[in-house]
């Protein structure tokens, strides 16, 4: 069944598990979206404006909007630091959502940012609020949330919820991550 316009009703999808393939399958929306002349934005909540990465290069020649509002992995910054971070993203991805600009929003690794238990997050990043929000966006829009550990209200909250499971992985014969393929 395809939708019309007038009918159309925004998704949740759900990106999760320890396998490879989350923030790729998101990507992969986003370009088939651009292509049906949707808006697209994507938020990534771990990576860090900082270094480079191939998505974003390639988001920029194709014209999507992308942002990249955390400081990088949790063991290389201060508890202080990443919750000075996640705290200006979630303002930053309340705004967006909220402002009807986007048919389609992803919220890349928000679930790996939700499972942080290092330090507290909870009253930077509340998880009432995050569902809150997926409940309230605008009512046509699709939003796609990826990550590890996903939280079973994320998971309610869901649409489609698609688990990556390895089976086998290229770290375990020590290939470290690979331009183009990892970043």
């Amino acid at each position: 069944m395809v939708l019309t316009m007038s009918e159309k009703k925004g998704l949740v999808l759900v990106y999760t598990g320890d396998g490879k393939g989350k923030t790729t399958a998101a990507l992969g929306l986003a370009i088939r979206a651009t292509g049906r002349g949707q808006r697209v934005l994507m938020i990534q909540f771990i990576k860090s404006p900082s270094r480079t990465y191939g998505e974003k290069i390639s988001f920029e020649k194709l014209g999507i909007e992308m942002h990249q509002v955390g400081i990088g992995f949790t063991w290389t910054k201060t508890p202080e630091e990443h919750r000075e971070a996640l705290s200006k993203a979630w303002a930053f991805t309340k705004e967006k959502v909220n402002s009807g600009e986007y048919d389609l929003v992803i919220l890349d690794e928000l679930n790996n940012a939700l499972a942080i238990q290092t330090f507290p997050i909870d009253d930077v990043l509340p998880l009432q609020e995050v569902v809150q929000l997926i409940d309230n966006r605008p009512s046509d829009m699709h939003l796609v949330i990826t990550g590890r550990s996903a939280k079973d209200e994320i998971i309610a909250a869901a649409d489609l919820v698609t688990e990556m499971k390895e089976v086998k992985h290229y770290y375990q014969d020590g290939v470290q991550a690979v331009k183009g393929i990892e970043f």
